[in-house]
Parts: C-alpha cells; sequence; structure tokens
C-alpha cells in the first residue's frame, strides 16, 4: 500500500444549489486539497483558465450552456479528468456524444455510492493520465537527445572527416570516459563548431 496521500483540484460546475451541498459534503470527505465551485460554463472557462484541475465536474444543463463543449474540450485540452452528469433521459444519447473524448457520464438523479465511485474512476483516470505525461516528457527527452547526437555526429562527418560510425563511436566513448550522456557530448561538439 502507498503511503504518500494523493491529492486532486477540483473544479465543479453546478448551478443547483441542492446538489452543490450534496458535493460539497462528499468532497469534504475525500479531503482534496483544492476544489472550486463556479455556476456557469462562461465562469468556468475563465477559472480553468487561470490554473489546472485534476477533476472537472460539469453538473448539465446550466444558465449559460449545457456544458457538453466544455466538457468535450477540457478532456481533450487538458489533463483534467471530467465527469458529465446529466439528466437520466439525455444519458444514452449525450453518453455517445461525450465517450469517444474520454468523457466520463453519470444520469442525474444518481445514487451518492455511484457519485462515490465516479471519483474512484476518476482518481484512476488521473494517475493513468499521469503516467502517460511522465512517459510522453521521457520519450520526448529521448527523440531531443537523438537529434543532438546525430546533429553532432553529423558535424563530426563533415568538420574532421570520420565515418558515421566512427562519429558515433568518438561521442560514445568521451561519454563513457566523462561519465557524463552523450547528450552533454553532442552540446559541447555543436558549441565548439559555432552552430
Amino acid at each position: 500500500m502507498e503511503l504518500k496521500e494523493r491529492q486532486y483540484s477540483v473544479l465543479t460546475v453546478s448551478a443547483q444549489p441542492k446538489f452543490n451541498e450534496s458535493l460539497k459534503a462528499l468532497l469534504a470527505e475525500r479531503q482534496y486539497y483544492r476544489s472550486e465551485l463556479v455556476e456557469s460554463i462562461s465562469a468556468a472557462k475563465r477559472t480553468a483558465n487561470d490554473a489546472a484541475y485534476d477533476f472537472l465536474i460539469v453538473n448539465s444543463p446550466l444558465p449559460d450552456d449545457d456544458g457538453l463543449r466544455f466538457a468535450i474540450d477540457r478532456s481533450q485540452g487538458s489533463r483534467s479528468s471530467v465527469l458529465l452528469l446529466v439528466r437520466n433521459e439525455y444519458y444514452t444519447e449525450i453518453f455517445e456524444q461525450v465517450c469517444p473524448y474520454g468523457v466520463y457520464t453519470l444520469p442525474k438523479p444518481s445514487p451518492r455510492q455511484l457519485v462515490t465511485q465516479a471519483f474512484d474512476w476518476l482518481e484512476s483516470s488521473c494517475e493513468r493520465l499521469k503516467n502517460l505525461e511522465k512517459r510522453s516528457v521521457k520519450l520526448e527527452d529521448k527523440m531531443q537527445e537523438i537529434r543532438l547526437v546525430n546533429r553532432a555526429k553529423w558535424l563530426l562527418i563533415s568538420e574532421k572527416g570520420l565515418s558515421e560510425e566512427d562519429a558515433h563511436h568518438s561521442i560514445e566513448k568521451l561519454a563513457m570516459d566523462r561519465c557524463v550522456p552523450k547528450r552533454v557530448i553532442a552540446e559541447e561538439i555543436i558549441a565548439a563548431s559555432g552552430q
């Protein structure tokens, strides 16, 4: 079992006072570190642009919009896990619209137990997104290193007349001899050539 407690931030978009009170109690039980409540999509857009949130809860409809486009956009354009609550009679239709974009959907009214489970799904989804983000950053770093090493190799080939294999071996050997990553050697070669 993990000893470190995971912390999440929540942005709720809802204009229904009864729902807001019950959700506030549920969020307090889960001890999320930051929870904001706004009552319109326009306020939600401003708030979401000012800070990143792990979870976005949209209780549709809202005074200025149904919230579907906002839920889809936030699910696609940020690392937020999105839960959309919709009237039971529209659930199937709306689920079909938002499911391809990774938006979780619940019919309302929903029993408290189901809403609690939905928060479990959001937490799992958030952890998965964080892990994917870490892997993506590592992959981008590796790709950048490969580009730098290749650029340094081509500089060695053109300036020193080395073969590609010899240039690659030279960079690897210098990195091993100095106990530094190949990226450092490549950066030094590029800087020394004035490029």
